[in-house]
This record gives C-alpha cells, sequence and structure tokens, in this order.
C-alpha cells in the first residue's frame, strides 16, 4: 500500500460521507476512519458504526482500546467489512479516551501498546499499524517515542504514523493539545534514521502539498514514507486534486472543485435516495471553493438551503453556479481593466 499521503482520523470529520468526498478528489491517499472504540465495535450496531462504500478504497479503520482480546475482535470485525488496515489510536488525548484508558495515555505503557498490537496482528490479514505522539505529560518524548516503537516492531508491527507532539494530558484541552506542544519533526526523522526498515509517517502541522513534498524528500539520508494531512485537507480540500500528480505521480489530470463535485454527485444521489439528509454530506465539502470567487455565496448556500426537508441535488446545483457567476463577473472586470 503506498502510504506517501494519507488523511487523518479525525472525529466527528472524517465519517462515511467526507470519505467519499475525498475520494473523488484523490484516487490514490489513504483514507482513514473516525476513532471508534473496540467495545462499540463488538457490542454496537456494527452496520451503523462500520459500514461504508466501495468508493472509499483504501481506507484503514482506526481502533481505540487497551484490552488486546477485545481489540483483536474487533479487528477481525473490521476486516470482515472490508477494511484495508486497521489502525491503533495511541495519540488521541481527550479526557473520554483517558478515562477508558486509551489513546494518548497509552505511551506511558509501550509494552501494553505491543500486547494489544500484537493481538490485533494476530487476528486479521490486512496491515496492522499504529498512530501515536511523540510522548505525554513529564515523558522524554526521545525515550517515549522509541519505547513505543521498538516494543510494537518487536511484535512485527512495520507502519507507524507519528504526529511530532507531545500530548499534554494535564492543562490542555484536546483541541490546545492539537497547535499548543511544540513540532519535533527532527525527532520523526530520527526515528526513521535509526529505524530504517520501519515504515514512518509523520503527521502534525502539514497545511500544503509544498510542506507535505518537502517533508518526503530524501534529506541527510532520510525518506520518510508517507505524510499524514487532517485539518488543511478537510479546510481546503481542493489541493487534494493535486495530490495524486504531485505526491503519487500520476499521470492523469489534476481533479478541480467542479469535476470533483460531478464525481460526489453520484453518491449524494445515492445517499439521498437511502433518506440520507443532504447536510449530512454538504457540511464536509463548505471549503472546497476557498479562496475563490463565490465562495461565500456557495457556502451560505450549502449551509442555509440544505436544511429543509426533502432538499436535493438543485441545492448543490445552485451553490455551483454561484461560484461559476462570480468568476465570470470576476473576468469581465479583469477584461475591463
Amino acid at each position: 500500500m503506498n502510504r506517501r499521503l494519507s488523511i487523518a482520523p479525525m472525529m466527528d470529520w472524517t465519517d462515511r460521507h467526507c470519505r467519499a468526498f475525498h475520494r473523488a478528489l484523490t484516487a490514490e491517499a489513504l483514507l482513514y476512519t473516525e476513532m471508534v472504540t473496540a467495545p462499540a465495535v463488538v457490542n454496537g450496531d456494527r452496520q451503523r458504526l462500520l459500514g461504508f462504500d466501495a468508493v472509499e478504497h483504501p481506507v484503514a479503520l482506526q481502533i481505540g482500546g487497551s484490552d488486546p482480546a477485545q481489540l483483536a475482535e474487533a479487528a477481525r470485525i473490521g476486516e470482515t467489512f472490508g477494511y484495508d488496515e486497521i489502525n491503533l489510536n495511541v495519540g488521541c488525548p481527550s479526557d473520554r479516551v483517558q478515562s477508558g484508558r486509551f489513546g494518548a495515555c497509552l505511551m506511558r505503557e509501550p509494552e501494553l501498546v505491543a500486547d494489544c498490537m500484537a493481538a490485533i496482528k494476530e487476528a486479521v490479514s490486512v496491515p496492522a499499524t499504529v498512530k501515536c505522539r511523540i510522548g505525554v505529560d513529564d515523558q522524554d518524548p526521545q525515550v517515549s517515542l522509541f519505547a513505543t516503537v521498538d516494543a510494537c516492531a518487536a511484535v512485527g508491527i512495520e507502519v507507524f504514523i507519528v504526529h511530532a507532539r507531545m500530548a499534554w494530558l494535564k492543562g490542555l484541552s484536546p483541541k490546545e493539545n492539537r497547535d499548543v506542544p511544540p513540532l519535533d519533526y527532527g525527532l520523526v526523522r530520527r526515528l526513521k534514521r535509526e529505524r530504517p526498515d520501519l515504515s514512518i509517517s509523520i503527521n502534525g502541522g502539514i497545511t500544503s502539498l509544498d510542506e507535505a513534498e518537502d517533508h518526503l524528500d530524501d534529506r541527510d539520508g532520510v525518506q520518510l514514507d508517507g505524510v499524514m494531512m487532517g485539518r488543511a485537507a478537510y479546510h481546503e480540500p481542493a489541493l487534494l486534486g493535486q495530490a495524486d500528480r504531485r505526491l503519487f505521480g500520476a499521470t492523469t489530470p489534476d481533479v478541480d472543485a467542479f469535476a470533483a463535485l460531478d464525481r460526489y454527485r453520484p453518491y449524494l444521489a445515492a445517499r439521498l435516495e437511502e433518506g440520507v439528509a443532504l447536510p449530512a454530506m454538504t457540511r464536509h465539502m463548505l471549503g472546497l471553493m476557498h479562496g475563490r470567487p463565490g465562495a461565500r455565496a456557495y457556502r451560505r448556500i450549502l449551509t442555509v438551503e440544505s436544511i429543509p426537508s426533502g432538499a436535493g441535488l438543485e441545492v448543490l446545483d445552485r451553490a455551483v453556479d454561484a461560484v461559476r457567476e462570480a468568476e465570470a463577473r470576476f473576468e469581465a472586470r479583469g477584461e475591463a481593466a
């Protein structure tokens, strides 16, 4: 599996509708689900939690937990649903996650993480991977990161996605933990230098394809295996339309915003026919026209006019028309000048 670009798992954001939309922009990037807890997978409504459209492949299921047997069962279920990878969350800093003894707090228990990963790996034939921080609270990241990675590597895990920040579980909110702890990209590169046989992807604070390309460059004999983007890809998804060419070497044309909406349209129509409310899908599309004339009108139409019962694809058409008309006016003014 080519991991040069992946889209981060983000709670309340990277649901199945978001992933299908992102797939309309990039055929190559690896997509991730929101984190789903192992108890929810084992005991909950599996179709609601895990169901996805075949268009999303390649797509990874991220699970959370700290009970090896339960994680193994959740992983088996995920593989049965058709996911291409099972990923363990060792990075989420929320209070709810901590109280359940999973997420970033597991950075303090590398042997337990390894036990969990060994159980997951034994349970499935698809890749079993880890997404982690570089450490938590008062840990020395140069110790904690290597301890977690080495423990997992010892049980056969080969793929790691590293969010290059500490998680401060005491004193910072989950939102603050996404921005306040300083980034240490150098430590992630050192991990790859010293563990060259492992696949290491870097995550955290990457806001453009220029930055992604820079991270993927071979510098000082170190070449990372992948970049994971999160909020930038969500809020300005149009950048994904260039990813296949720039990061994967595809010879197909870039996908512009209008082409992406044309590609996404059959998915929208199918979900509307199933009774999915239009705002559940349009909320992921609001940033697509970022920086273009008419972007504000596009967002307003998708936000307001999608709400009434029975709203359908005509709302999308009006939003697109607003951008096209604004761009035509902008071009006309430019020619007149």
